[in-house]
């Protein structure tokens, strides 16, 4: 997909968090009053306060169909940032929009509805109950809403369709291996047919192979289903191999918000430049970043030859690098989708490799 084509794809917003902070202690209130007046930090919260500061000034959007990641190491304030979308938390401050419903405005009654219609969480441990069959566990939501049992185990085999597990329907969670529970658990969120999907590390605890196995159908299902998800993980390279965009948090703060490539591209401090300095950068980054213009390239080098080999400004640095081999020349970026045209030299290529950019 190229860039202009995701950016048409991605146009309603689903998911808003506006100056999100969350702090916990019995002082929540006088904290957040002096964190506004007078700016506190974390460790001044903590010590004038004694409540800890989750979550601070967080923002961020989601467009419908668009894989949002939430990365950072344990104790960043991933999980604590999106229990906030289905207010499983309430923010101390802030503004959380969901589908063009304020939820901290919701009801107990509207909460629950919109929990059960709009949103499905993906957990780490499955939730399954041991005593319902595979059927039974991905139908639990639709019986929650009161369909009836044609219905909802209608809806509830053809998600376990989408996930190669028909013939398990009629067995119990202990019957299947780890990864076919993680997959039941993903069946009963695509059989809610909900909005918004919650993922909070649902992949981590599994084996390598099954973890890549199912982010691959994960990223094919959403895609086909155009789910908005929010994608919690604590593994950079999963979050760059699955997300449309990724947020990285440290200490409840969003340091930086962009897509696979401009992070690994341009990282925007030591702490993210730590995280993206073992990222394999071949599959990510994409003409149009290596690009000089051609105006640049030939007042250095002199005017193109007319037999110079042509890419487009979408194709990444590993097909750049197959189509390059045999040819010691400079390379033609055309981007048809901004109209312009740009030229990569060997050099490029190499920092591509090295750096992820040009020195």
């Amino acid at each position: 997909m190229s860039i202009n084509q995701q950016k048409q794809e991605f146009q309603d917003e689903v998911i808003r968090l506006n100056n999100v902070w969350k702090i916990f202690g019995a002082q929540q209130e006088k904290a957040m009053s002096a964190v506004k007046k007078h700016g506190l930090s974390k460790a001044e919260v903590l010590e004038e306060f004694d409540c800890v500061v989750g979550v601070a000034n967080a923002s961020f959007s989601v467009k419908r169909g668009e894989i949002f990641c939430i990365m950072g190491l344990s104790g960043s304030g991933k999980s604590t940032l999106v229990r906030h979308v289905n207010r499983l938390l309430t923010p101390t401050s802030g503004e959380v929009v969901v589908s063009g419903l304020d939820i901290l405005s919701l009801n107990d009654r509207e909460l629950l509805k919109v929990r059960n219609e709009k949103i499905a969480m993906v957990f780490q441990n499955f939730g399954l109950l041991p005593h319902r069959s595979v059927r039974d566990n991905v139908a639990m939501p639709l019986e929650i809403r009161g369909l009836s049992q044609n219905a909802r185990w209608k809806a509830a085999e053809e998600a376990l369709a989408l996930v190669e597990l028909s013939e398990w329907k009629d067995k119990f969670a202990h019957e299947l291996s780890g990864g076919m529970q993680q997959r039941v658990g993903l069946a009963r969120a695509l059989a809610a047919d909900a909005d918004v999907l919650l993922m909070d590390e649902p992949f981590s605890a599994l084996d390598p192979l099954i973890r890549r196995q199912l982010q691959d159908e994960f990223m094919r299902l959403a895609h086909k289903m155009r789910k908005t998800t929010l994608f919690i993980t604590h593994d950079l390279e999963e979050a760059v191999r699955i997300g449309d965009r990724i947020a990285i948090m440290k200490d409840g703060v969003i340091v930086q918000t962009g897509t696979p490539e401009e992070i690994i591209m341009n990282p925007s401090d030591e702490y993210v430049m730590e995280f993206v300095a073992g990222i394999s950068r071949i599959n990510l980054i994409r003409a149009h970043s290596l690009a000089k213009s051609r105006k640049e390239y030939e007042a250095k080098h002199g005017v193109l030859p007319e037999d110079v080999l042509t890419v487009s400004g979408d194709e990444t640095l590993k097909q750049i690098i197959v189509k390059a081999t045999g040819t010691e020349g400079p390379i033609l970026v055309q981007d048809e989708d901004i109209g312009t045209s740009g030229v990569i030299t060997k050099n490029d290529i190499l920092n591509g490799v090295i750096m992820g950019t040009e020195d």
